[in-house]
């Protein structure tokens, strides 16, 4: 009952109608959860368990148990330690006297010390809106927000000027010779290989080269590179921009053959903005150019694709300010959390300066794990902010954290929920015309390999994309194996669920290690340490047991959201 096998593709991310009463999501526990749009919610709840014996005694091994997880990471970084010495140099000065912080993960210092700049950049924006469009809504009263197209597009160049300085040359011929072979080729046979071929060979060769230099193909040319502007490595953000060159094109190849839905009228959900084309003549060099240089999405997202941008300009959607106050504040207190956190833990310094030397597999487990809640932190917040800033402007993307890292127990759910935007675009564009589920190993191993090499061309992250297409294999088979049909109504059905849901937990802990936090030398010195050792089987046992409660309270969480009509499918 608590791992459902939904109707449609396994790794289809939440992609459903409007809820029809907002309110009932803002009671009760659930409120925690960021608001997303919810899928029709399938079967009747249990009823609740939250005050049964079961879950009082979950609760008490749960306060235990965090408390533990709190203090050890702690701990680990005292300055009495003699392992402090390894990675002091890479604290910095904290905001009170005589504190230190771990400021040393390079890209959320990047994000942390421009937060001021982007702030400012926001504000901006705004200002100059105000002033473009006050004369034209003061003349007439527009229906859509297409007007707002030539002030994008200005304000696009004029910010990537900035940043890339000269470089801005290179991205605009890179989008140029994309939007020249999406209309040479849009509707043809050609359309879809031509476009992979020409981003996938762009990402490979901005990689290669570094970002080219203007030198290298004169001499002439040479004063360009030294007009570097603020954010010289430009090729590093265009992974976000290429996943909006294929959407763009694709969209336009689909319109050409009318492939999707046809336009209804009237107001659309988000799930049909995407899936709904639009005419031929929308697809012009003018919208790609503001889509693509978008400029609250550019750095960093969420990815909006081109057929759901429009339609949210030419059918403004209706974006309740409070709503938008309310994600305001979830943003702060992200940054507080985070701020605190790299004040008290440093873990991330540790973990660079491999300053695990006689640890408990204890300590080095929080070590691992923590360091896993920072890079979701490190990524929710940037990804917040550009959110916030386009919903201000009254454009609605993708949430790209829908829940907590610590609250997934099922890897299928963990992927529609982490980097949502991103899993709605590789869905559309890959998962699907690839074959979804009928070929659920090879589309998964596709998948994960393009989602590894586009993040960065390493083995490190190529291991990590096998084992995450690797590890969903077992929930699939014990999904397939135990469906909720035949067994749910079985006394035992949801303890093994949670038992399955612990195994889950390991080996998605254990992929992200590789991936994005020790590297695959680091995971297995981690592996060693941990079961390599009376001690450290002794502490597995114990940490399953721990993880087992903690599957348990995220499956009444759960059924707390159907109670209150919501699905989210993750």
């Amino acid at each position: 009952l608590q791992m459902p096998a939904g109707p449609r593709s396994q790794l289809e991310v939440i992609t459903g109608e409007n809820d029809p009463d907002k309110s009932q999501r803002r009671g009760g526990i659930v409120c925690l959860t960021v608001d997303a749009p919810s899928a029709h919610a399938a079967g009747e709840p249990q009823p609740p368990r939250w005050r049964t014996y079961e879950y009082f005694l979950y609760y008490f091994v749960f306060i235990i148990a965090f408390s533990w997880m709190v203090y050890i990471p702690i701990e680990v970084s005292s300055k009495t330690l003699p392992n402090y010495d390894l990675y002091r140099h890479r604290l910095a000065k904290g905001w009170l006297p005589g504190s230190e912080v771990d400021n040393s993960d390079a890209q959320y210092r990047s994000f942390r010390t421009n937060l001021p700049a982007l702030a400012a950049l926001m504000a901006a924006f705004f200002a100059l809106k105000y002033a473009y469009t006050r004369p034209i809504l003061r003349d007439s009263s527009p229906t859509n927000n297409l007007h707002r197209i030539p002030f994008y597009l200005i304000f696009s160049l004029l910010m990537l000027t900035v940043l890339h300085g000269a470089s801005i040359i290179k991205v605009l011929v890179i989008l140029s010779a994309n939007y020249g072979l999406a209309k040479a080729t849009g509707g043809t046979r050609l359309a879809v290989p031509v476009t992979w071929l020409f981003n996938g060979g762009v990402l490979v060769a901005n990689e290669w080269y570094g970002g080219y230099a203007f030198a290298s193909l004169h001499s002439g040319f040479t004063f360009l590179d030294s007009w570097r502007g603020v954010y010289p490595r430009w090729h590093v953000s265009f992974n976000i921009t290429m996943l909006r060159l294929v959407s763009f094109s694709i969209d336009y190849h689909w319109a050409c053959n009318h492939i999707g839905i046809a336009d209804p009228g009237g107001a659309l959900t988000d799930k049909k903005r995407a899936a709904v084309y639009h005419p031929r003549a929308t697809y012009t060099f003018g919208n790609y150019l503001a889509y693509a240089l978008y400029a609250p999405l550019y750095i960093a997202g969420p990815i909006l694709t081109f057929n759901d941008f429009m339609w949210q300009l030419s059918r403004p959607i209706e974006i309740a300010q409070r709503a938008t106050a309310r994600y305001a504040v979830r943003f702060l207190i992200g940054l507080l959390t985070m701020e605190t956190l790299i004040h008290v833990m440093y873990v991330v310094a540790i973990k660079d300066a491999h300053a695990w030397s006689g640890m408990t597999p204890a300590q080095l487990s929080m070590v691992g794990f923590w360091n896993l809640i920072f890079v979701w932190l490190k990524l929710l917040l940037p990804w917040r902010f550009f959110r916030l800033w386009a919903l201000v402007d009254g454009l609605d993307p993708p949430e790209n954290m829908v829940r907590c890292m610590a609250n997934n127990y099922s890897a299928l759910g963990f992927w529609r929920a982490w980097h949502r935007s991103y899993n709605l675009w590789i869905v559309r564009y890959l998962y699907i015309p690839l074959g979804g589920t009928k070929r659920l190993a090879a589309t998964s191993i596709v998948v994960f390999t393009f989602v590894a090499l586009w993040h960065d061309l390493s083995t490190r992250l190529l291991a990590w994309g096998w084992l995450a297409a690797l590890f969903i294999l077992p929930e699939v088979a014990a999904r397939k194996a135990f469906p909720p049909s035949l067994f749910g109504d079985k006394w035992w059905y949801r303890h093994a669920c949670a038992a399955g849901g612990v195994g889950n937990v390991l080996l998605m802990m254990g992929a992200n290690l590789v991936g994005f936090v020790l590297g695959v030398d680091g995971a297995q010195y981690f592996a060693h340490e941990l079961i390599g050792s009376w001690a450290g089987i002794r502490f597995l046992f114990g940490a399953c047991a721990c993880l087992f409660v903690g599957v348990q309270l995220m499956f009444e969480y759960r059924e707390e959201e159907l109670r209150r009509g919501i699905q989210r499918r993750c």
